[in-house]
Parts: structure tokens; C-alpha cells; sequence
């Protein structure tokens, strides 16, 4: 009789070492960095901008929604085409194609080239943190997953701290290009640092585009979606209008609203390195904690608001409970996906831009409609509250699948 044909198996992958798996992170947490910093950067710039392409600042003020408008479609397309690839290779592409969208940016030669260089520099952002996220996460044990997400997420953090004010200075010193074109070698620094740190990883060889699109078709995905984008909603409420709350309401001088977007940048580092610790140990319990304390901080901002001290620790406090969020939400859509996590933890970055685009506009309306600078925060404490009834049926429907199970 002849032996049986032997049949090939795919080895079990091997656990990094811790030294592996720093260095594979911090090489993502850059990359982190950089996408922060080009996203937030617009915005201290955009009198520069507006008037280097010879616009308005409410027409450049349309640069933000483009560079939004391409991470809402970047991030699903993207991780779906993408799931098949290696993954050290898909994470090179994606920043490799955020520096050319950059790239771009600082070349355009007016404001119609510039709108498109920012939605194709806003094409790759979710899909970066969708790869990386994985990355992450299967180079440490599964008790420390959420530590190695939140890790790859404090680069956004960060740039908020870091990076958004030294590319502002930049720009205004040297002209608004030249932020553009340090965003540019930054996302280089990215590309060479994955490529020689980053172990590599093999894609999903079974994943198709319909099966990880079919994701969204799972009421969990899009129940946590919702609740991302409803209850995250608040902080933008808060965050879009907090320089005329600082100075209407509280009273401070104009130089004073750096110190408090400082205050907000380190409640945000602070907030998204305990958001990984407390997923986990309980993921679900943390998401819903997390939209409970910032529903509570923003009521809180509507109260202190005419104390700067004590609205600076309000302030304070609601950053470090939207970061928490944010780290619960990009984990519990990589649960909630299924095989097709890559795909969940990109959908969370277009949930939180189109909570911005939410929040910022309901704020707007009820300020427009003279109920003042405090107005947004309660609005935002009212979109929490809405984001937890999402969160409720999304508990109520798991009950259900597992008393069916």
C-alpha cells in the first residue's frame, strides 16, 4: 500500500518578542502621528491656506470636509480590497499613498487641486489604522490587545499635543507648504520604519470584497457604528466651538485657548492609554462607562463653563473620556466583525468623522439659534445619552443570540 499524500499545513505563527513587538508598534504609532497631525493641522492654518489659493476661509474651510469625505470612503473600500494582502506590505502602501496625498497637498497650485489632494489624502487614514490595529494586536497576548491598539493610537493623541501645533507654527513661519511637507518625511520616516520592523504577516488568503463588505450587514456592526457616531458626536460638539466658550463665556483672553486645547491634547494621551487597560479587562462594561462619564463631563462644561479653572477641568476630563471611547469602539468593531476585523477597526475612524461632521453641525444650529456658547455642550451631552440606547439594543440583541446559542 503507498502512504497517504501528505497534506500541507499552515505553520502556527510564532509570538514576537516583546522587543519585536515594541519596536513594530512605535514604527505604527508614527504613522499614527502623522495622519493626527495632517488632520488637525488645516484648521490652525486655514487663514494661510485660504489665502495661498486665493479662497475664502468658509470655501477653505471645505478643505477639512474633503479630507473627511475621503476617510468615510477610504476606510471601508480600502480594508476590503486590502484583507487578502500581507500586512506589513498593505500598511507600507497605505502610508506610502498618505505621503503622496500630502505631497500633493503642499504642491497644489490652487484651491480646486487642493480640495482633491486632501479627499485623496484622507483616502487611506482608516484603512492605516485598520491594518495597524491588527498588526498590533496579533504581536502581543490576547490579554494585552487593547493596550497594543490604544499604543498605535496614542500617535494620534499626540499629534494633537505635539505635532498640530509645531507643523502650525511651521506654516505660519515658513508658509503653509512647508506643514504639508513635514507631514510628507514623517509618513517617509513611517514607511522605512515599518519595513525594517515590522514582522511579516499574512492577509486573510479566504477573504473576499463581499464577504468582509458583508460585515456591515451584521446588526452589531452597524448598532456599534451608530453609537460611535451619535454618542462620539458630543465631544465634537464640545471641541468645534470651545474657543468662543473660553472667551464669551468664561471670560479668558484669546491667548489663553492654546493652554486649554493643551489641557484637551493631554486629557486625550492620557484618556486613550486607559482606554486600552480598561478594554481589557472588560470591554463592553469600559464602552459603556466611557459614554456615561462623557455625557456626565459635558453637562459638566455646560455648568462651569463661566469659571476658566473649573471649566478647564472639565474640559480636561471630557478629552480623557472620548479617548476611552474611542479605543472601546475601535476594539469592540474588531469583535463585533467577525473574520473581518481589519475591516471594523477602519469603520471606526469614518464613525468618529462623521461625528465630527455631527457634532460640529448640531453645536452650530443651536448657536445659531441664540442658545449660546454652553449650548453645544449640552447638545453633546444629549447625543451620549442618544449613543447609549444604541448601546442598549446592541446588549439587549447579544442576550438574545446567546440564549438562542
Amino acid at each position: 500500500m503507498s502512504a497517504a499524500p501528505a497534506v500541507e499545513t499552515t505553520p502556527a505563527p510564532t509570538v514576537p518578542s516583546t522587543r519585536t513587538a515594541v519596536l513594530a508598534i512605535g514604527a505604527l504609532a508614527i504613522g499614527a502621528f502623522a495622519i493626527g497631525t495632517t488632520e488637525f493641522v488645516t484648521m490652525g492654518l486655514l487663514p494661510d491656506i485660504a489665502a495661498g489659493v486665493d479662497a475664502s476661509i468658509p470655501s477653505a474651510g471645505h478643505l477639512i470636509s474633503a479630507y473627511a469625505l475621503g476617510v468615510v470612503v477610504g476606510a471601508p473600500v480600502i480594508a476590503a480590497l486590502g484583507a487578502r494582502l500581507p500586512r506589513r506590505g498593505l500598511a507600507m502602501g497605505l502610508m506610502t499613498a498618505f505621503v503622496v496625498g500630502n505631497a500633493l497637498s503642499a504642491l497644489a497650485p490652487g484651491y480646486g487641486t487642493l480640495v482633491l489632494a486632501r479627499f485623496l489624502a484622507g483616502l487611506p487614514h482608516g484603512a492605516f489604522f485598520g491594518v495597524a490595529s491588527l498588526i498590533a494586536a496579533s504581536l502581543v497576548p490576547d490579554r494585552l490587545r487593547g493596550r497594543a491598539v490604544s499604543s498605535v493610537m496614542l500617535g494620534l493623541a499626540v499629534a494633537n499635543v505635539v505635532g498640530v501645533p509645531a507643523a502650525t507654527w511651521l506654516g505660519q513661519a515658513m508658509g503653509w507648504r512647508s506643514a504639508y511637507w513635514a507631514v510628507v518625511l514623517i509618513g517617509a520616516v513611517t514607511v522605512l520604519a515599518v519595513l525594517l520592523v515590522v514582522p511579516a504577516l499574512p492577509g486573510r488568503a479566504e477573504a473576499t470584497i463581499r464577504s468582509e463588505l458583508g460585515a456591515l450587514r451584521r446588526p452589531q456592526v452597524v448598532l456599534t457604528l451608530l453609537f460611535g457616531i451619535v454618542g462620539f458626536g458630543g465631544m465634537f460638539a464640545l471641541y468645534s466651538y470651545i474657543a468662543p466658550l473660553l472667551t464669551d463665556v468664561a471670560g479668558a483672553s484669546a491667548s489663553f485657548v492654546p493652554v486649554a486645547l493643551l489641557v484637551f491634547g493631554v486629557g486625550m494621551i492620557i484618556g486613550t492609554a486607559l482606554g486600552g487597560r480598561l478594554a481589557d479587562r472588560a470591554l463592553f462594561p469600559s464602552l459603556l462607562g466611557a459614554v456615561v462619564a462623557l455625557g456626565g463631563f459635558l453637562l459638566a462644561v455646560v455648568v462651569l463653563a463661566g469659571s476658566t479653572g473649573a471649566l478647564l477641568v472639565a474640559v480636561f476630563l471630557t478629552a480623557g473620556a472620548s479617548s476611552v471611547l474611542a479605543v472601546c469602539l475601535q476594539l469592540r468593531l474588531m469583535e463585533v466583525a467577525g473574520e473581518a476585523q481589519m475591516l471594523g477597526a477602519a469603520l471606526n475612524h469614518s464613525a468618529l468623522n462623521l461625528a465630527n461632521a455631527l457634532g460640529a453641525w448640531l453645536g452650530g444650529l443651536v448657536i445659531a439659534a441664540g442658545f449660546g456658547y454652553r449650548a453645544p455642550s449640552l447638545v453633546g451631552a444629549g447625543l451620549a445619552v442618544l449613543g447609549l440606547g444604541f448601546l442598549a439594543v446592541s446588549a439587549v440583541l447579544r442576550r438574545r443570540e446567546l440564549a438562542a446559542a
